[in-house]
């Protein structure tokens, strides 16, 4: 059985809040739930949706992600997880 991962989601460029709303995907937060159905987390100001953000920023520094320069948009580093395999 293959699982879905958020490398997998997030091999192109994705706006912030559906690469937040993957983040959240992947740690089983909305389980058979789509993208409209949990939007308000996103474009509302509230503890989980500024979370997965952020949690994304600090992927960002950890290099796992990528993020555009002056934009809004996240995805996968493809080199990401080999600077790990030698600690």
């Amino acid at each position: 059985m293959h699982h879905v991962t958020l490398a997998d989601n997030l091999t192109d460029w994705t706006d912030s809040d559906g690469a937040a709303y993957e983040l959240g995907r992947a740690l089983g937060l909305f389980a058979g739930r789509t993208f409209l159905d949990v939007k308000g987390v996103f474009w509302d100001n509230n503890p989980l949706g500024n979370g997965l953000h952020d949690a994304l920023l600090l992927l960002v520094r950890a290099g796992v992600l990528e993020v555009r320069d002056g934009e809004d948009q996240f995805r996968w580093n493809p080199t990401a997880g080999q600077p790990w395999a030698e600690v």
